[in-house]
């Protein structure tokens, strides 16, 4: 057989074993959502009815984080792997070994049903890179196909939750364009995988799939008819957010840098829960609701567009922003990317209140800006913004893409190096 053609089975073969591992990569994905899901009510709404309080008591506000950090200094010293990969790295494409599972998930859980403000989006990456992993032994030591077939694992796992495979592909796409034209073979098996695992969520002929998705945001009105004023507003929300995605980073680093320098893990991670659940119970006595403040902040976005008091939103844009970077530095396991999209939105709506700005606006400039705040990435808060916004926002994606530019500008002005942190996509197949 000619080169050429042997090289193109093999990669036709890839192409059919990255959609076969995106249909378990997806089911892995899915029920690990749902169990994250049940444990969350369970822990934070049957509990507290099972004690006779309408909402969950102080003592669980305070206590459920410290507990979930009990779990997550388990998995991190107990399981191999270290839990995966810290959030203040970024995301990571890197290909996770089978054994690392395990201590992967148990870390995650303990960070997202217990209350860490941080998002499933790391987790999901590794457990779907695990899965792609477990088909490893049948590409015959290959280790760079071995990385395509880890990242099509991943694509596939966080499809659902980035609103299907276009903006993970994206994302990635973005991440890795120093590689040129090879950054297409290196991915097109997994938008493949993202594809087919998709079905898993959203489903197909008469079965209605699992449904275990992301964020969406409800009742958002018409917005048209673009002023000068909202595309300024837009600039300003967009530095804003970089700036206070900054900040957060900056706490996080400082938190981090305790346990490094001391090497006491155990005790900065129940430290750090402690203090989540601190800021919790202040948000509370200051008129906010506390699970606001606690977890990734995906369920929270409705309520926060809809809040009508200015004094509520910036309690829970400083609360929510102080969790978050504790999170990144005391050693829980979770993504970053959730809890800055908040606060882009807490900044937004912060705009909204004073400016009578649309919610609709709102959410896709708020968006646009804490993502690319977080990742320092263009287009792929972009296409975020608009499937949260649908077609009712696609008259905002003008001033998304404003918010998204200037936010981009003032994170590689405060972090040069910033690109180093983002995801990086798998190496490309062999030739």
């Amino acid at each position: 057989m000619p080169e050429s053609a042997r090289r193109g089975a093999n990669y036709l073969r890839l192409i059919g074993l990255a959609a076969l591992i995106g249909i378990p990569a997806a089911f892995v994905a899915a029920v690990f959502l749902a169990f994250v899901n049940w444990l969350e009510r369970w822990l934070w709404t049957d509990l507290p009815g099972y004690l006779g309080a309408s909402s969950p008591p102080w003592f669980l506000v305070l206590g459920l984080p410290v507990v979930g950090a009990c779990f997550v200094v388990a998995a991190r010293m107990l399981l191999p792997g270290d839990g995966g990969h810290p959030p203040l790295g970024g995301l990571s494409m890197a290909p996770t070994p089978l054994k690392n599972g395990p201590g992967i998930a148990l870390a995650a859980v303990g960070t997202l049903a217990f209350g860490a403000a941080l998002g499933p989006e790391a987790p999901l990456i590794a457990l779907g890179s695990v899965v792609g992993m477990t088909v490893a032994p049948l590409l015959k030591g290959n280790e760079r196909a071995q990385s395509v077939v880890a990242t099509a694992g991943s694509f596939s796992a966080i499809s659902a939750l980035f609103g299907g495979p276009l903006v993970a592909g994206i994302l990635l796409v973005e991440a890795g364009i120093g590689a040129g034209t090879q950054l297409i073979v290196a991915l097109l098996p997994g938008l493949v995988a993202a594809a087919i695992g998709y079905l898993i969520f959203v489903g197909f002929g008469t079965w209605g799939g699992l449904h275990e998705t992301s964020m969406t945001v409800p009742d958002l009105p018409l917005y048209q008819d673009v002023h000068v004023g909202d595309l300024l507003i837009s600039i300003i929300v967009g530095i804003a957010a970089a700036l206070v995605i900054a900040g957060v980073r900056w706490i996080g680093a400082r938190v981090d840098g305790i346990h490094l320098r001391r090497g006491h893990l155990p005790v900065v991670l129940l430290g750090g829960g402690l203090v989540v659940g601190l800021l919790a119970l202040v948000a509370r006595a200051l008129g906010a609701d506390s699970q606001d403040v606690l977890f990734s902040g995906q369920a929270a976005v409705p309520g926060l567009v809809a809040e009508q008091s200015l004094a509520i939103v910036i309690v829970l844009l400083v609360a929510k922003a102080l969790a978050y970077g504790v999170c990144l530095g005391c050693g829980f396991r979770g993504g970053p990317v959730f809890p800055a999209i908040f606060i882009g939105i807490a900044l937004a709506s912060i705009a909204e209140l004073v400016f009578d700005m649309s919610p609709t606006l709102a959410v896709a400039v708020g968006t646009a800006a804490g993502m690319a705040a977080a990742t320092r990435l263009l287009f792929a808060p972009l296409l975020f913004a608009l499937l949260l916004v649908g077609t009712n926002g696609i008259d905002a994606i003008p001033a998304a893409v404003l918010a998204s530019a200037s936010a981009w500008v003032m994170t590689t002005v405060l972090r040069p190096g910033a690109m180093d942190e983002t995801t990086r996509p798998a190496a490309p197949p062999p030739g």
